[in-house]
């Protein structure tokens, strides 16, 4: 039974979430089949898409930024032209004094339109930047309060992709296709960060262009991907013109490198795959064109990926020693299709597929068995992952690897059985430990080596929040069950001597939290 409950504790964190806890019976389930459990987890259908009624489409919330940035623009506007015209008007003696509220932009809005406005509350900042000058004047004490405004729109949308997205990681029942979908996420990750139109889109990046290939082909995701307005805005391909485009020549403006270089270097050939600065420039003109729809839609619905012929660069163009003639939108799907196949990328996907799920300095057969796996398919990522869950590696190597923050957290939520409601908890704990959702500080993504999880300020920061999770509900946890539950029979001697003499019940979950069999995968 040990060596049983062994390769379930490796079932469950290597390749899943941990187990839940309740009468899930999951590290039960993992060991009596260890493999078939975590491969069944590929098998059930459409488990990689996240349905969630409310969740809009990217055109649909770029619409709804866009009519929200054009209605912010509009108050100010409408605020500045009042502001100038009481300014310019003399004081009237007989006037009565005139009431000023702090009014945030939106109320501002309502009150100009004279009647329901579809905007929606702005950031803090932005609503203080809004405030009309001089109105400062606080009303009456007994004037009523003004009613307080909606969340933010855009806030409201990544809260609400977040809570779908985390309670798909508590629920799952191995949770695999999850850990795939937090890989890809990151390998082709944007950030949140770079404006109200990526943090509107972060969730819906996700769900359309990594979600639906997770276990389909690689290059239908690096196609969908490359061409996701959410990619495009992140790394401001949308403002890569071609240097005797139309519009190049019109506005003396050229190139923007960002997409082509990443595509490159973090998403396909890597580093030393193979390519040169003269590939990455020829093929930033190849993909100039490349863009999403704005507010008026000329080019095609707002927030859709759309390709326009007057910012591309005409001609034919070699890349990775190959002339590519097409011309439009099909030049640079060829090259996408490419180096989807290219020998480099199939080694570069391959170890970093390894480095993720087995060993920060992964066994070297391991990723010549992904590699093959990857290049004999064609690129079936179903397959890698089959691959990668067969090797005899994968079950061999300890379990070294610290749990990222995400997983760490996922992984208590599961085993405390807390489904999430509200986000907040959640989030506040990343950006704590220093992986705030769908925002690394780079195109590269956030790291995914132990070194970077286990400095001593990060452990005493999970320590922290242990201790705040055991201090709420541990008093009404047996956490020697719950270590079954996580370990089985393969929880260390010390692990379950630290427990047993814990001086309190709430004592014994921080510690359960801090196992090595609960922090490593």
């Amino acid at each position: 039974m040990a060596r049983d409950s062994q390769a379930a504790l490796v079932a469950l964190n290597r390749f899943g979430f941990g187990a839940r806890g309740g009468a899930s019976g999951d590290f039960n389930n993992a060991a009596s089949d260890p493999r078939g459990f975590v491969v069944a987890d590929l098998s059930r259908p459409n488990g990689a898409l996240l349905e969630v009624p409310g969740l809009l489409s990217t055109p649909e919330l770029g619409k709804q930024v866009f009519d929200y940035q054009f209605e912010v623009q509009q108050a100010r506007n409408a605020a500045r032209a009042a502001q100038s015209t009481a300014s310019e008007t003399p004081p009237a003696t007989d006037a009565r004094p005139v009431e000023r509220r702090n009014l945030s932009l939106p109320s501002a809005a309502k009150a100009i339109a004279g009647n329901d406005s579809p905007m929606q509350a702005q950031t803090a900042d932005d609503a203080k930047a809004a405030t009309a000058p001089g109105a400062t004047m606080q009303p009456p004490a007994n004037s009523p309060r003004p009613p307080a405004e909606p969340p933010n729109i855009i806030q409201k949308t990544f809260r609400a992709e977040a809570l779908a997205r985390l309670q798909r990681g508590v629920a799952a029942e191995c949770g695999f296709v999850e850990r795939l979908v937090v890989f890809w996420s990151n390998h082709f990750c944007i950030s949140a960060n770079k404006g109200a139109l990526a943090r509107m889109w972060s969730g819906s990046f996700e769900r359309e262009a990594i979600r639906p290939h997770v276990l389909g082909r690689f290059a239908d995701m690096l196609k969908a991907v490359e061409q996701h307005p959410a990619m495009l805005f992140f790394l401001d391909n949308q403002q890569s013109l071609g240097p005797d485009s139309r519009a190049g020549l019109n506005r003396k403006r050229g190139l923007n490198e960002n997409l082509a270089r990443e595509i490159m270097e973090l998403h396909t050939l890597g580093v030393g795959g193979g390519y040169s600065q003269d590939d990455v420039t020829s093929f930033a003109r190849i993909i100039t064109g490349w863009t999403f729809a704005g507010r008026n839609g000329r080019l095609g619905p707002p927030g859709s990926f759309v390709f326009n012929a007057n910012a591309h660069q005409p001609g034919a163009q070699q890349v990775l020693g190959k002339t590519y003639a097409q011309e439009g939108i099909a030049q640079g799907e060829a090259v996408l299709a490419d180096i989807a196949r290219h020998p480099s990328t199939a080694k570069f996907i391959a170890a970093k597929f390894a480095r993720h799920f087995v060993a920060d300095d992964p066994p070297p057969a391991l990723v010549a068995k992904l590699q093959d796996a990857f290049t004999k398919t064609g690129g079936d990522l179903r397959a890698l992952a089959v691959a990668l869950v067969e090797s005899g590696e994968a079950w061999q190597a300890p379990l070294t690897k610290m749990r990222s923050p995400y997983e760490f957290l996922i992984a208590s939520g599961r085993l405390l059985a807390r489904n999430p409601e509200d986000p907040g908890r959640y989030l506040g704990g990343l950006n704590l430990l220093g992986q705030p959702l769908w925002s690394p500080a780079g195109p590269n993504g956030f790291p995914d080596t132990s070194a970077a999880w286990a400095a001593p300020e990060g452990m005493k920061l999970r320590l922290d929040i242990s201790a705040q999770l055991a201090a709420q509900i541990g008093d009404r946890l047996d956490s020697r069950d719950l270590l079954a539950l996580v370990a089985g029979d393969a929880a260390s001697p010390e692990t379950r001597r630290t427990i047993e003499r814990a001086e309190s019940r709430q004592q014994a979950l921080a510690l359960l939290l801090m196992a090595p069999e609960f922090q490593r995968r």
